[in-house]
């Protein structure tokens, strides 16, 4: 009888705390209260860091430009019919990453994570990392390059190489302010990292 009306009220609790784990920071413009918040999304980013290379706060200031740290976001509508009717999405885009579906089957195949989901924060900021890396590899761009990065990311490899962006100016400024934000994100990280990174046992007895 006291298990009957335990386990509903333990259920609740879970499935509140896992609605907290999937909602956006609070103040996503400062990277320390982003991961004060979040400590697990400070693990995995500097998992991310340790594996591919990648500063943290590049491939998070691509992820706020393209979610703004939303675990379902999707990209906008496409519409027919002089734009009457909606049709389905522009791209596959989703997730944290706004990766599309063919790319991110070519990270899990690269990677052999095949139980990723763009909806999981380590797995999206895994694959940024791979993806930033790769454009490192193909086309020679520094992975602390924030605004050429950030070409690659949303014209692809082959778009970098053929410059398709120089045919959009509002990429360009786009990939300016996520240059500017990984800048002020960097700068951010600079004055808590130390904090960050002390066990949660020091900070159990230490706060």
């Amino acid at each position: 009888m006291l298990l009957k009306k335990i386990l509903p009220g333990f259920f609740v609790a879970i499935f509140a705390l896992s609605g907290c784990a999937s909602s956006p920071p609070k103040d996503s413009s400062n990277i320390c209260e982003i991961f004060f918040e979040k400590r697990d999304w400070y693990d995995a980013a500097t998992d991310m860091n340790e594996k591919w290379g990648v500063p943290i706060h590049v491939p998070m200031a691509m992820m706020y430009q393209e979610s703004s740290f939303q675990h379902d976001a999707l990209p906008p509508r496409d519409y027919i019919l002089f734009g009457l009717i909606p049709w389905g999405r522009v791209s596959s885009a989703y997730g944290y990453s706004q990766a599309k579906t063919i790319t991110w089957k070519d990270y899990v195949r690269e990677t052999g994570n095949s139980w990723s989901s763009r909806t999981n924060f380590d797995d999206a900021m895994d694959f940024m990392g791979w993806f930033i890396s790769k454009s490192h590899q193909i086309n020679g761009v520094s992975k602390w390059d924030a605004y050429a990065q950030y070409l690659n990311y949303h014209e692809g490899w082959g778009g970098y190489q053929r410059k398709s962006y120089n045919r959009k100016p509002w990429l360009k400024k786009v990939a300016g302010t996520v240059k500017e934000r990984s800048y002020r994100y960097a700068t951010q990280l600079k004055t808590c990292k130390e904090d960050l990174d002390r066990s949660w046992l020091w900070r159990l007895f230490f706060g």
